[in-house]
């Protein structure tokens, strides 16, 4: 999110990491509601809701985790 400055190699910490996360999916979440308010009426969520969907947003950035750190590097 470029928010903090690191040095030229450094990598973020866990929490910075961690952080970007959960406002990605409060930003998507967000996006999403305005998206269905602005065609009918927006439903409220309960906690399973939210729950199920944090789930699926975590499935749907583990590609790039693999691709991140998991795979190998070539020289």
């Amino acid at each position: 999110m470029a928010v903090l400055p690191l040095k030229a190699g450094a990598a973020k910490p866990v929490w910075v990491r961690l952080v970007e996360l959960f406002v990605w999916y409060w930003v998507v979440g967000g996006t999403g509601r305005l998206l269905e308010s602005r065609i009918g009426n927006a439903f409220s969520q309960t906690w399973e809701f939210y729950v199920v969907t944090g789930c699926l947003f975590l499935v749907f950035a583990f590609p790039g985790y693999v691709h991140r750190y998991l795979r190998k590097k070539r020289a």
